[in-house]
């Protein structure tokens, strides 16, 4: 395992082993990072030996995860066992009529939703279950806003550990938070903003030994770095131009940007793509800082709020990695309404793809990205899709009947509506309706 633990504060530099059970810097409170700074592979051969895997029935090749293992150098599967339960091995997929909306010539969605528990979750989640097995963990813990716990408690459930989720009280999605509830979670409802109960788990989970897996372990961000290098492999190592993801607590970005880092460096691909994050308008802090041309402090939003439960993050862990990995690309950072994320959400919709609402936010960016001219109409754009479309089915309900509305009463347009119509048992007319929904019989 050459891999060890290195603190990103470049002042203090620290490293520490990779058996330490901790989440950040000891030394100076900095995030932490798993890394082999010393590995160094033979470009084609590692292509061959994956694409090979892909027809293989070990378990290890199976995982969209663990069929890149030499880039996960914590693992030594001589060694350890895997919780896995086949994650990654999501598709790519072409959409034309989004990428009209946001007045592309082309868009193509890496949708995570078809992870085994529905979210890109699942592909940290592998890695930083696996880490707490071979620490001899029993307690897994983690806060949530829905993807994560459901996927926490699966990945616990599959490995025989206590799964313990904590979430805010109010205002979560049912979809989610019924997934927990099934893998056997113990599931506690704090009266708490979800920055603020992740700064209590964070003590308790010092005093008690439970293993902490939100994004702030750095082995979370391992696993979620494979999304980028399954998405290569599948276009055939042809880097895009752009890459587009949501921004929450901002552990994407931050493991995308190393993993195409460490891909670029070892000799795997030429360049890297242009990283774009987009928040929601009023859970926007990574935005306002990224645009603060002075850039004294890092502000977080106190009530942060959307309907896209999963990025209604108002104090992001991992902005550190974040920023630095937009910058080193050459990133943008944008944000989107509410109208904006619900409309977008729809046309995915049209596109017979679909997706979690926190999403759609990445099309929405990139609509008004593409109307500055910061993204070019000819553009070769992978926008990230992180969640399956049942995540939330309340909020796609009520947006196409007209009736979906935000706690600060802000009512959301259904410009893309599609409400079910009421008709008599009268087949004549139920003939003619759809005579003159649809048009002409073939």
């Amino acid at each position: 395992m050459p891999s060890q633990l290195h603190c990103l504060n470049s002042a203090c530099g620290a490293v520490y082993a990779i058996g330490e059970v901790i989440y950040t810097c000891p030394k100076c409170g900095a995030l932490l990072e798993a890394a082999d700074r010393d590995l160094k592979l033979d470009p084609d051969a590692a292509k061959r030996t994956w694409r090979e895997r892909r027809m293989s029935n070990a378990p290890l090749d199976q995982s969209g995860v663990w069929r890149y293992r030499e880039l996960l150098g914590f693992f030594d599967e001589r060694e350890h066992c895997v919780v896995t339960l086949r994650e990654g091995n999501t598709p790519v997929l072409d959409a034309p009529k989004a990428a009209a909306y946001a007045g592309l010539d082309a868009l193509t969605f890496k949708h995570q939703g078809f992870n085994p528990t529905g979210s890109f979750k699942d592909n940290g989640m592998t890695a930083g279950a696996t880490v707490a097995m071979r620490l001899g963990m029993r307690r897994v813990a983690c806060v949530s806003t829905g993807n994560t716990s459901a996927s926490m408690a699966a990945y616990a459930a599959a490995a025989g550990m206590t799964p313990i989720i904590f979430l805010p009280h109010g205002n979560i999605s049912h979809g989610k938070l019924a997934q927990a509830l099934e893998y056997g979670a113990l599931t506690l409802q704090i009266e708490a903003n979800f920055d603020q109960i992740l700064a209590l788990v964070r003590v308790l989970a010092e005093k008690t030994g439970i293993y902490l897996l939100n994004s702030v372990n750095p082995f979370r961000i391992e696993g979620q770095k494979t999304i980028m290098v399954e998405m290569l492999d599948q276009r055939d190592w042809r880097v895009p131009d752009w890459v587009v993801v949501p921004g929450g607590n901002l552990g994407n970005v931050s493991a995308f940007g190393k993993g195409l880092r460490e891909l670029h460096a070892l000799g795997l691909i030429d360049r890297l793509p242009r990283l774009a994050v987009v928040q929601a308008a009023r859970s926007a802090p990574f935005y306002d800082y990224f645009h603060n041309a002075e850039r004294a402090a890092f502000v977080s939003v106190e009530q942060p709020e959307t309907l896209a439960t999963a990025i209604r993050i108002g104090d992001p862990v991992s902005w550190p990695k974040a920023i630095h990995e937009v910058e080193t690309s050459g990133g943008v950072v944008e944000k989107a309404t509410e109208q904006e994320i619900a409309d977008a959400k729809a046309v995915v919709g049209q596109c017979g793809i679909g997706c979690e609402p926190a999403s759609a936010a990445t099309l929405a960016g990139l609509k008004k990205l593409r109307a500055a001219g910061i993204v070019a109409a000819d553009a070769d754009v992978v926008a990230v899709l992180t969640g399956n479309v049942l995540k939330d089915p309340d909020y796609i309900f009520k947006y196409h009947t007209g009736a979906l509305k935000t706690p600060w009463g802000e009512g959301i347009a259904a410009n893309f509506g599609n409400q079910p119509v009421v008709l008599p048992n009268d087949a004549e007319r139920i003939a003619a309706f759809i005579g003159e929904r649809t048009g002409a019989r073939n």
